[in-house]
């Protein structure tokens, strides 16, 4: 429901030298402090060494950086940006074809933002979002409408969608630990404060914890229904490892079992011949049909691979079962045309019967987001296969630009396919303490 016409949810919704000499020694490249691949880590993650598979792939550091400069500049300042100021202070980046805000698109604007170091494009998202879209007073005080009109200024729904709460605490922490939180904004202090408020929800007022207590896996929403099944590209193991390292709020080991929770999860709901994954799932990882459209993967599907592709790369707790299924998944879309798969099938790698609509056009397409994420997918592969590298290719000779019929989406395909590059290029990394003014 992400990435498609607009629907509105219903309000349902460590020594440091020695250790790194052992890293040297054993030849990892992405690991974390205390981490083999098998135990818990210690306090301390160290900085990740990310590959630049564009530049393994040939590609010219100067013409990479080009690259993500240009595509951030086409979706933050171009004629077709998603990126609009308001006042002196605030933004908002809009799911331009849907005609809202959504917290998906603020977090992952401010993601992009303290990635890339663009300070004041992260505060000023979230002082928009603190003022319009956070609930200050009652049952779901501290989480986030999920849907707002810019036109109105009003919001379309009171609901939360969990996944912008998940991305809102991640991106608020790797902003202390990058610019401290003495500059205007108290980061720490904003994270906090959502994640303390989820530890408050009981199912008063039908509002629940972002995360099923239960099961350790994250909500669809948190609050009623919603909160017990789940989508599997909200299930971000990466980002539970980070809050266990830098919420520092005392549930450390409770967001660990969180992200192993997920991973465990993700083997189920992918499919185990082609990989794909149904958008909305229950807990069991069975697909999840909705009133609103029957399961299958869709546009949510697409961000599963680059999610998996991130868990590897920074923490490498699954790497066996993870190398499987980028293999399987990427040859799956290999074999129906690496410049030509379609974006919606069936788990079985079948045309799905519903074509789900996005910007007033009901058809299959060959869309540059799934074109994105599945590049991030070669990221998995060790580090002497080349096999892989016609994804990352494809994705270098695409172009974020209109449709042959007329159909672009800037926002969704646009998004995508900028983290992808920020991705495959090592732009995209933990942001530790130790990195911070970097």
């Amino acid at each position: 429901m992400k990435g498609t016409n607009y629907v509105i949810k219903p309000n349902i919704p460590y020594r440091i030298a020695s250790l790194l000499v052992a890293i040297l020694f054993l030849g990892i490249n992405h690991s974390f402090a205390g981490n083999t691949g098998d135990g818990h880590p210690d306090s301390a993650i160290l900085p990740v060494k990310s590959r630049n598979l564009l530049k393994e792939a040939g590609y010219q550091q100067s013409a990479i950086d080009k690259k993500i400069a240009q595509t951030y500049d086409q979706l933050f300042h171009g004629p077709n940006r998603i990126y609009f100021e308001v006042g002196d202070s605030m933004a908002y980046i809009s799911d331009l074809k849907n005609h809202d805000v959504r917290t998906e698109g603020m977090s992952y604007g401010m993601m992009i933002a303290v990635q890339l170091n663009k300070k004041d494009v992260f505060d000023r998202i979230w002082r928009f979002s603190k003022y319009y879209l956070q609930h200050q007073s009652g049952p779901r005080k501290g989480y986030f409408a999920w849907s707002f009109n810019p036109k109105t200024m009003k919001r379309n729904s009171e609901g939360s969608a969990s996944d912008g709460e998940l991305y809102y605490v991640t991106t608020l922490l790797f902003a202390s630990n990058r610019w401290g939180n003495d500059t205007g904004i108290n980061y720490y202090a904003e994270a906090r404060k959502i994640l303390d408020a989820m530890w408050q929800k009981d199912g008063t007022g039908n509002i629940y914890h972002l995360i099923n207590v239960k099961h350790k896996l994250i909500s669809f929403v948190p609050e009623g229904g919603g909160y017990r099944w789940t989508d599997p590209s909200y299930n971000v193991p990466a980002f539970f490892e980070v809050w266990a390292h830098y919420a520092h709020d005392g549930h450390e080991q409770f967001y660990r079992d969180c992200a192993d929770s997920a991973r465990v999860f993700l083997h189920r709901a992918c499919n185990p011949k082609t990989g794909l994954n149904a958008d909305y799932t229950n807990f069991d990882g069975t697909p999840h049909s909705t009133p609103w459209m029957p399961a299958a993967f869709r546009y949510d599907s697409w961000r599963v691979p680059m999610n998996i592709a991130m868990d590897y790369v920074w923490f490498g707790k699954d790497k066996k079962w993870q190398e499987a299924y980028a293999e399987k998944f990427q040859n799956f879309l290999r074999s129906r045309g690496i410049n030509s798969f379609k974006d919606q099938f069936n788990p079985d790698g079948s045309k799905p019967e519903y074509i789900l609509p996005a910007g007033g056009f009901q058809k299959l397409r060959h869309s540059l987001g799934l074109v994105a994420t599945a590049a991030t997918a070669s990221l998995i592969t060790v580090n002497e296969d080349k096999n892989s590298l016609d994804f990352v290719r494809a994705l270098w000779n695409a172009k974020l630009e209109p449709y042959s019929d007329g159909y672009f989406d800037p926002y969704y395909d646009g998004l995508m396919y900028l983290f992808s590059l920020m991705h495959l290029s090592g732009e995209y990394r933990i942001i530790t303490p130790q990195t911070a003014n970097q």
